[in-house]
């Protein structure tokens, strides 16, 4: 019955592609469309704790690294679901602006870990600094994670999933950083 509706939903969401949206949802859901995006947030980090900042990255590195191991190694080879584009029930209704993806498996969705993952670390180390941190890194976490099934790769069941662990792991390492009190 999850699935039933997790498949619904998905192709409802990947329905709503237009064609000028597709560039734009490729470039979103692109690593390489982030970089503008982290280097504000290197500035940021920078302009605010100076070299104490390098707390802050490494603790950066430590949790993008967990998020997207623990997805790629953990959960896709553990629970083998296949990503829409793939699966032989709807594949053929997915809409693929980029084609196919290289792994077959998609739960749970690395991009929605990684950036959930990264906002809620930013979020809880630099709310004190920046007030509305918060609303643009989860609003840019959302947004990367939509692109996902706009791009037709993944499940909503995989976002929210990913972005489940994302945040436990970005809210826990946080704290710990925090803890250790490495940061004013």
């Amino acid at each position: 019955m999850l699935n039933d509706l997790d498949h619904q939903l998905f192709l409802f969401l990947n329905g709503l592609h237009v064609g000028w949206l597709d560039p734009v949802m490729t470039f979103i859901s692109s690593e390489l469309g982030w970089l503008p995006f982290y280097a504000v947030l290197v500035f940021l980090v920078f302009y605010k704790y100076r070299w104490k900042g390098l707390w802050i990255l490494l603790g950066v590195a430590v949790v993008i690294t967990c998020s997207d191991q623990i997805s790629a190694h953990v959960f896709k080879p553990i629970f083998h679901r296949l990503r829409p584009c793939y699966d032989p029930l709807i594949e053929d209704l997915v809409h693929l602006p980029k084609g196919k993806p290289g792994g077959h498996y998609g739960f749970i969705s690395s991009h929605a870990a990684n950036t959930f993952a990264l906002a809620s670390f930013i979020y809880i180390t630099m709310r004190q600094h920046y007030k509305k941190i918060g609303w643009l890194m989860f609003s840019w976490a959302a947004v990367v994670s939509y692109s996902r099934i706009y791009m037709g790769v993944h499940f909503p069941g995989d976002i929210i999933c990913g972005a489940a662990v994302g945040m436990m792991l970005g809210f826990g390492i946080g704290y710990a950083l925090i803890a250790l009190k490495r940061l004013p």
